[in-house]
Formats: C-alpha cells, structure tokens, sequence
C-alpha cells in the first residue's frame, strides 16, 4: 500500500512517470534447464507460457508432452499454458500434407483436445511455418477447424506467424521467396476473426540468409504493425513478437561448401563473453534501437547485433501507441538479465 500511495504522488506531483501498460505477456519456452529457471524465477510477470515440446506429423499424429512442474508453478501463479504445435524442422511437406488432409486435420485436433484434458491446458498454438502460398485455403480452413472444436471446449486458440508488411513480391529473389513460402500462405485478417491473437514474429528481420542487421528494429517493428493495422486486424488481436536472442555473423568454411558467411544465434551470456573476449564496448544504432559490435578478425570484419533490456524499452513504446494485445517473447533462457527489470517498470501482466 505505501509503495502504491507514494507512485501516485510521484504522478500527481510530477508528471514525468510512465504509467505501466496492462499487457499479455506470452513467452516461449524450450525443454532447457536455462529456459525453465527463468521460468521459475520470474512467475508474476508471465501471463501465458508456450512450451515448444509437441510435434505433428503428415498424418496429425500429435506427440511431446508438458513438464510437470511447469504445470504446477503456471496453476499456482495464474498463468496459461498453450503449447506451440509444430511441424519438425519447418518441414514443408509434413504442412502441406497435414492441412491438404481432412483425416489428418481431424485426427491432430483430436488428439491436442486429448492433450488438453490431459494436462489442463488452456489451449494450444499453432508454429506452423514454411507455409506455401498454394496451402493458404487450406491452411485457413485447418485453422476454423480447430478454433470451432476448441472454443466448443473453453479452449483458446492462437498462431505464431512470420512478419508481413506488404501484399507483393518485394524488390528481389530473396524477398519473392519469403512471400512465397513464409508469408503468403497465412491469411492473416481471417485466421485474427476465427482465432483469439496472433503472435506476429517480428523477429528474424536478419538471418543467416541475409548481410548483417538488426533482430528486430523498432522502424521495423512499426512498418509490420501498421501493414497489419491497415490490412483490418484488430490490435487487441496483435502480440508483437520480442526476441531476447541476438546474432553474430562471422566467415565460415565447409568442404562441401568453401568458404561463406553464416550466422548464429546468442543468448546473452554469450554476448557478453564475445564482448570481452574481443575487448568491444559496443555501439548504440538510434534508428533500430539497439545496440551493435563491428570488429576485425584475421583482416575479415564480424558483426554482432544486440538484444537487451535497451532494446526491450524502445520496442514496448509500441504497446502503448497502438493498444496491442501485448508481447510474444522468444525465448526464456537467452534474455539480458535487465530485461526483467525493464517487464516489471513498465509492464502489469493481464
């Protein structure tokens, strides 16, 4: 009460206090000691938890399982447990034959309802990526298909998908084969009237795939989140992704391939140990929010862009600027040990 009283005369007084979004705060776990003992340690300001421990197959047979004690902290803390629902590796083909398939479609919703009686879920999500664009129909029926059984069952339903902004092929191959196969194929505005949010996946603006860059910059966060603003869904349906991951890109060398760039992801501890391995203090990029390193090894020059709780204040901006649901974080185990701080000052979990 007297921590209550005297933030409301800060307010009051001086004005120059924010006051805390109310916001979903949905974040993805893996089945890791790290991930779980952020789990663990930080309870009061998760809202749902998605586990990535189930796959399905061609024929929707659905396998994988829930951590009990996950269960157990989420019932005792008022958090929701919705699984992630994913195609192995992003197979393609597995996708395409799931959701072309009404039997195998049927049998996939039976079994998730299975698993949610089994474990008193609160729903699933669906991780269904590498979706063709010849898939998009069928892909959206699969998706009213579940819906329907699940709300029929109090049983939410809710999809992580890849970042969009623009209705076209963009200005190259690369850009053409990410429409294609990545973004095209989710009819988003439908799958946000059927479902009841959408984690949109913000993150991955750069990859392997690309020349070095950002994780997710803020003017990227906002151009995805305005497309999809104009293109009619809802912001009380939009959860914006936020990566707690950085990247490093750095030359790499195979037989089969020679020598290429290549990238990898880094928890933050990691981050750290390159920094001061290679005596870096690094740099802050204004425009993408977020902090970077550039340095020369062996005359060739690497690159590392940062996720930490810096980055994690200018991307919540957004909640409050455009009413978002809230936030999709990938993943617990690989956050900036700050980035809490920054979810406690200015975020009250719904």
């Amino acid at each position: 009460m007297k921590k209550i009283i005297y933030i409301l005369f800060l307010l009051f007084f001086t004005g120059n206090i924010n006051a805390q979004i109310e916001s979903e705060n949905l974040f993805y776990m893996v089945d890791k000691p790290g991930s779980f003992k952020s789990f663990k340690n930080n309870l009061d300001y998760i809202s749902i938890v998605c586990p990535q421990t189930f796959l399905v197959s061609s024929e929707g047979v659905i396998s994988g399982s829930v951590n009990k004690r996950v269960l157990e902290l989420a019932k005792a803390h008022g958090i929701k447990v919705m699984p992630l629902i994913v195609n192995k590796k992003f197979n393609r083909q597995i996708l395409h034959n799931l959701v072309s398939n009404p039997n195998a479609r049927k049998r996939s919703i039976e079994m998730m309802l299975n698993y949610a009686e089994r474990y008193e879920l609160d729903g699933w999500q669906f991780d269904l990526e590498a979706l063709h664009i010849t898939d998009r129909d069928s892909f959206t029926v699969y998706f009213k298909e579940t819906a329907k059984a699940f709300h029929e069952h109090g049983l939410q339903l809710s999809a992580a998908v890849v970042h969009n902004f623009e209705n076209v092929g963009g200005p190259n191959e690369y850009t053409r084969f990410l429409y294609e196969y990545w973004r095209a194929g989710y009819d988003l505005k439908k799958m946000a009237n059927i479902g009841d949010f959408l984690s949109i996946m913000t993150y991955s603006q750069h990859t392997r795939r690309t020349t070095p860059g950002p994780v997710a910059s803020k003017l990227w966060i906002k151009k995805v989140v305005e497309y999809l603003l104009s293109e009619g869904i809802p912001a009380n349906k939009i959860s914006v992704g936020i990566p707690t991951y950085s990247t490093h890109w750095f030359p790499d060398y195979t037989d089969e391939k020679g020598g290429f760039s290549n990238s990898e992801s880094l928890d933050y501890d990691n981050v750290e140990y390159i920094l001061d391995k290679n005596d870096l203090s690094p740099l802050w990029d204004k425009e993408a929010g977020c902090h970077y390193a550039i340095w020369d090894n062996g005359g060739i020059y690497e690159y590392m862009y940062i996720e930490d709780s810096k980055s994690l204040e200018e991307k919540l901006d957004y909640l409050k600027k455009y009413k978002l649901r809230g936030i999709s974080v990938w993943v617990l185990g690989s956050e900036d040990p700050d980035f809490w701080k920054i979810i406690k000052e200015q975020t009250i979990k719904k």
